[in-house]
């Protein structure tokens, strides 16, 4: 699995958390510049966006959104946190299966 993270600056714990839940390949975009993210394309292996919105800028959310739905990419917007990225991600991709979650996760 490819994940596509957009905003935010440090996202180690976010990577190490989507690393336990099978993703093999993480690029991060920090998107702070106007200018910068918009001209990105999505690479054409990614299997989800993960929209960090902290700090994003607007139309950039909307052209990463948009594009995602055109090309029917699971599109994930949440906070800057584990803990927020983990439960959007988790609904979103359909891991229902303790095996599958986050060793952390305090279900087991």
């Amino acid at each position: 699995m490819s994940v596509l993270i957009i905003g935010g600056d440090k996202i180690s714990h976010i990577s190490n958390m989507l690393e336990d839940l099978g993703a093999k390949t993480i690029n991060h975009w920090d998107a702070r510049k106007k200018s910068s993210a918009p001209k990105k394309k999505v690479p054409q292996d990614t299997d989800c966006i993960i929209m960090l919105t902290s700090f994003l800028n607007h139309n950039t959310m909307l052209k990463y959104k948009s594009e995602a739905k055109k090309k029917k990419i699971p599109f994930i917007c949440a906070k800057r946190s584990v803990n927020c990225v983990y439960d959007e991600y988790v609904k979103i991709m359909g891991i229902k299966n303790c095996n599958e979650c986050y060793a952390n996760c305090g279900c087991k």
